[in-house]
C-alpha cells in the first residue's frame, strides 16, 4: 500500500461537479448531471456535488445523495435539531423504534413530485455537509494511510489537498477498485 499515492486514484477537482454556495439544490442535480453525460463509463459515476465559495472558488463543503435525499423531507431538520434525539445515528435502534419516529414525525407522508418540487429550491449552503479534519487527505500520502482515514471515519471521500488547495476527491468506490484490481494480480502471478 505504501507505493500507491493518493494522487493516482484521485478524481481531480476539475472532472467533478461543483457548483458555488449560492447554487440551489435543482442547480447542484444539475450540474451533476452535466459531469455524468460526459463520465468516462469505465469508472463509478459521481455520487457527490462539491460546493464552492462564491468568489474564490474554494471548496467549502460536500453535498451527498444522503443530503441530497435529507433535504427532500423537511422535517428531518426540526427531528435533528431535538436535543433528545441522538445525531450520531440509529446503530442498535429497533425496526419499532425507527418506525415508531418515522410515524411520529409524519415523514415522507407527502407525494415525491411535490417534495421535490419544494427541495429543489434549496439552497446548497444550507444543506451541504462541512468536511473535517479527518476528511482530507494530502496528494502524497500513500494509500494505506487514505484507507485509515476511510475506515475510521467512516466516510464516502475524502478530498485531495496540494499545500493550501484542494486539487481532487479520493473516492471510497476507486480505493475499493484498486483493491480487487490488485488482488486479481496477485492470484495470477
Amino acid at each position: 500500500m505504501k507505493s500507491i499515492f493518493v494522487k493516482e486514484l484521485m478524481v481531480p477537482l476539475s472532472e467533478y461537479a461543483t457548483v458555488n454556495e449560492g447554487a440551489t439544490l435543482s442547480e447542484a442535480l444539475d450540474a451533476l448531471e452535466k459531469v455524468q453525460e460526459q463520465f468516462d463509463e469505465s469508472k463509478y459515476r459521481h455520487r457527490a456535488i462539491l460546493v464552492c465559495e462564491k468568489n474564490t472558488n474554494k471548496v467549502i463543503g460536500k453535498l451527498s445523495q444522503l443530503d441530497v435525499i435529507r433535504a427532500l423531507e423537511p422535517k428531518y431538520e426540526q427531528f435533528m435539531e431535538e436535543k433528545s434525539t441522538p445525531r450520531t445515528g440509529y446503530f442498535g435502534f429497533s425496526p419499532q423504534f425507527m418506525k415508531g419516529i418515522l410515524e411520529q414525525y409524519q415523514l415522507w407522508y407527502e407525494p415525491l413530485k411535490d417534495i421535490s418540487g419544494k427541495a429543489g429550491k434549496q439552497k446548497v449552503k444550507k444543506l451541504m455537509h462541512t468536511p473535517t479534519a479527518g476528511e482530507y487527505v494530502k496528494e502524497d500520502a500513500n494509500l494505506g494511510e487514505a484507507i485509515h482515514q476511510l475506515i475510521m471515519g467512516h466516510h464516502q471521500s475524502l478530498l485531495v489537498t496540494k499545500g493550501e488547495d484542494i486539487v481532487g476527491i479520493l473516492r471510497l468506490t476507486d480505493v475499493f477498485k484498486e483493491i480487487c484490481i490488485d488482488r486479481r494480480k496477485t492470484q495470477q502471478s
